[in-house]
């Protein structure tokens, strides 16, 4: 049995669709809410609440294998309960900056995880994905209002990584031998800018999406606002304000792992259109 965490999110609902299509066997979803989960047939939902470790530990009986995502909840207690419950491997979603980025607070976090995981008796699995393409959907209301999209290092180019692919390259390490005590840093194909991110969105959409770089300053007073002042300095740093060359590199780990091309953003901009339309 998998026990997929996060599973209504960008990375756990496209490895659920992963393991449904390649036949993996019997596969959990982790969610609050069963009634509203669009979980794929055969894929059990099942009520857990990382605020409620008693919920988790219901979700973990019977399971052998665990996706998770870190920092959603105590990862020290979820890992507690799944090596209670007899899980033997753990495929764990960390970040690049882990490795690039080490000195930042939140990758600090990660970093911790990392440790507990490694410690925990549990087989492990560690994926380090750069930045996300569905960040992207943080323009989406000012696109829906047809309003100018605001960034800072517009023109600094990271190798931003479909969603998707993280699920392909979980679905690997969960299900084929070969991966314990292995971290994978995960890139998507090329590099993109925050402008031609846009860009792709806007042929995505067939219109005009207005664009304008801002300063780090501005960004970090919108960025504070939601996250912090500290949150808002590391997201900044890795967005383009202290790059590096580990951090810019593009990796072959998603196609040497999954044989498949890595997705490139504009396709990632193509499949969620409607969401920014």
């Amino acid at each position: 049995m998998i026990l997929v965490t996060g599973a209504t999110g960008n990375t756990g609902s496209a490895l659920l669709k992963e393991l449904h299509a390649h036949s993996a066997g019997p596969v959990r979803g982790l969610t609050r809410d069963t009634a509203r989960a669009a979980f794929p047939e055969g894929v059990e939902a099942v009520r857990g609440d990382f605020a409620e470790p008693t919920s988790v530990e219901s979700a973990l009986v019977g399971v052998r294998s665990l996706f998770l995502v870190s920092r959603l909840g105590s990862d020290a207690d979820i890992l507690e309960a799944a090596w209670q419950a007899g899980v033997e491997h753990v495929v764990l979603v960390s970040s690049i900056t882990a490795r690039t980025h080490p000195h930042l607070g939140p990758a600090g976090e990660n970093l911790a995880v990392e440790r507990l995981l490694k410690e925990s008796g549990m087989a492990w699995t560690i994926l380090r994905p750069t930045q996300f393409a569905s960040n992207a959907l943080m323009w989406a209301a000012a696109v829906r209002a047809h309003e100018v999209v605001h960034a800072p290092y517009a023109d600094t180019a990271l190798p931003t990584i479909h969603p998707a692919d993280i699920a392909s390259v979980a679905r690997v390490a969960l299900t084929e031998p070969g991966h314990h005590g292995r971290t994978y840093a995960l890139t998507g194909p090329e590099p993109v800018t925050a402008r031609q991110q846009v860009e792709a969105i806007a042929a995505a959409l067939g219109r005009e999406v207005p664009f304008a770089e801002i300063s780090r300053a501005q960004a970090h007073a919108r960025m504070a606002a939601i996250f912090g002042a500290e949150a808002a300095d590391a997201v900044l740093d890795v967005m383009g304000g202290d790059v590096n060359a580990e951090l810019l590199a593009v990796r072959d780990t998603v196609p040497r792992l999954t044989g498949t091309p890595a997705r490139p953003f504009r396709q990632w901009a193509t499949e969620n259109a409607a969401a920014f339309a």
